[in-house]
């Protein structure tokens, strides 16, 4: 189970560092589809509908906004998890803080991801992950 988790909390850390544009560091966007699998969902559920995006349909905005000069010295970390595996299936709870420059105006954030892992012949990917912000 623990060489698992070690996984599991790698696939995580890759997912949040892909969007860490700090110092000048360029974000690693491309990470999010190596971790996921090809099909893989997510879905922004903060306010009243969720958005449910395909990889390239999260990728692309947000890697426009990470280089262009809108989203400056972000990062995301999580600061709490719980995480469940059985068999090949695994399920994380997460909670998350964000930081950062949105058009040139200083902002922090925190919410919570749930996000579902498989193991695949590659090794375990997540399927899916749903995040809403805190208030």
């Amino acid at each position: 189970m623990s060489e698992v988790k070690g996984e599991l909390d790698q696939l995580m850390g890759a997912f949040l560092s892909a969007f860490t544009n700090t110092g000048g560091t360029p974000p690693d966007i491309g990470i999010i589809r190596e971790v996921f699998i090809p099909q893989g969902m997510i879905i922004n559920n903060v306010g009243d509908e969720p958005v449910i995006y395909d990889l390239d349909a999260f990728i692309e905005p947000r890697e426009k906004m990470l280089t262009d000069g809108s989203l400056t010295e972000f990062s995301e970390w999580e600061v709490a998890e719980r995480t469940e595996v059985f068999g090949s299936v695994a399920h994380r709870f997460s909670e998350y803080r964000k930081s950062g420059f949105l058009n040139g105006e200083w902002f922090e954030g925190s919410g919570h991801k749930t996000t579902q892992f498989v193991r695949t012949p590659a090794g375990w990917r997540m399927s899916s992950m749903a995040w809403d912000d805190d208030a």
